[in-house]
């Protein structure tokens, strides 16, 4: 039987965690509120904007529209004036002519900017309601549980086993959806906004200026290119196939294949003993300490070359990942755990824990960082067959 004592930090924990989530949900509604702001003041000039074009079209129109009498007089009389006089007021005539079509065509782009912003401005508005709505449905949740919570630990002490395998699930589910949310409304999302706002304006365009689309549909196709490779890259990141496929060693070495090409610093992987399989779970679990940490040193670290070496041995696997980066005082940054690196380190033990493992990490202000993880490996099986 688990002991209340790991109960209470269970509930101590999840408390901290919805009390983290409000906080996050808190500065995600400020900044969008803030974005909602910049729109308005944005659609403002917009607004100004048109109505300056529109006063100049309408002075410009009066002008051609004189033009246009004196044009007239000029024909209605043409034996009273020199041809110099008559060609000046056909090329006055043609000039303001042509100057209305252009101010008419600035017009038109104009409105069409203030119509998009003004879609934006309450698409915005929209989500700042949303987030304040979802931040009071938070509070009345956390304070339930605040008050409530502890008093169900005395009644659940048959299920603490199953429970404490629920919660490790949960979190786990919920850190990828959040992880994977992040991914999607960084890349793909915000991708696939554009595009809809390119292909409206492509559509404009198309009436007011058919030559420009051309130029406009090569870019919407690069777009479009760009959210297929950062889908491909989440689905990689959801499950490498080939983890399941070929084994722990074969899905590092791919993944570390596309970490190269995206990072400007050098990765080394380096394999010692017979390339062995472990269970399912823990394959998963070792990938994804890896992958947690070089994430953290591509955001943090600064470094210019990064090592990860797996080590298989009887009865145990030993990882090591180790940059040459800035460091940092270990400390000091696994008790801010609202900072991204503290919170990271964090995951990393967790996933290490749930395997039964150990983790030591070193690390100094200038001397680079080096995670030490060793995992007991009950069971080992046939190594996969060698990539074709």
């Amino acid at each position: 039987m688990i002991d209340i004592k790991v109960l209470d930090k269970i509930i101590n924990n999840t408390l901290e965690a919805l009390e983290q989530g409000k906080k996050q949900l808190y500065d995600i509604a400020e900044s969008t509120r803030e974005e909602y702001q910049q729109a308005c003041e944005e659609l403002e000039k917009a607004k100004e904007e048109v109505t300056k074009i529109i006063k100049r079209v309408d002075q410009i129109e009066k002008k051609e529209k004189n033009s246009r009498i004196r044009l007239m007089e000029v024909h209605r009389d043409f034996s009273r004036y020199t041809e110099q006089v008559v060609k000046a007021a056909y090329k006055e005539a043609q000039d303001l002519q042509l100057l209305v079509n252009d101010w008419r065509h600035q017009e038109t782009l104009a409105r069409f900017k203030r119509d998009q912003l003004a879609r934006r401005v309450k698409h915005l508005k929209e989500m700042v309601q949303k987030a304040e709505n979802m931040m009071s449905h938070l509070g009345v949740v956390f304070n339930y549980l605040s008050s409530d919570l502890q008093l169900a630990s005395d009644k659940i002490n048959e299920l603490q086993k199953m429970q404490q395998m629920g919660v490790n699930i949960i979190r786990a589910q919920e850190e990828e959806r959040k992880r994977v949310a992040r991914e999607i409304h960084d890349g793909p999302a915000q991708l696939l906004a554009n595009i809809v706002m390119r292909a409206e304006f492509c559509l404009k365009l198309l009436e007011v200026e058919p030559r420009k689309v051309k130029d406009e549909l090569h870019g919407l196709q690069e777009s479009v290119r760009q959210s297929l490779h950062d889908v491909r890259k989440i689905i990689f990141d959801l499950r490498p196939m080939v983890l399941d496929d070929l084994g722990l060693i074969a899905a590092l070495k791919r993944y570390l294949t596309q970490y190269k090409e995206q990072n400007s610093f050098k990765t080394e992987l380096v394999c010692m003993g017979p390339n062995r399989r472990m269970s399912s779970t823990s394959e998963v679990a070792v990938f994804r300490v890896i992958q947690e940490c070089l994430n953290n040193i591509q955001k943090h670290a600064g470094a210019k070359h990064a090592t990860v070496k797996v080590e298989m041995l009887e009865d145990k696997l030993n990882v090591t990942v180790r940059d040459d980066g800035q460091g940092f005082e270990l400390n000091t940054t696994e008790n801010q755990n609202s900072s991204q690196e503290g919170y990271g380190l964090v995951n990393i033990r967790e996933r290490t824990a749930l395997l039964n493992g150990n983790i030591d990490i070193q690390s100094s202000p200038g001397k680079g960082t080096a995670v030490y993880v060793s995992i007991p490996v009950k069971e080992w099986f046939d190594g996969p067959p060698k990539e074709q």
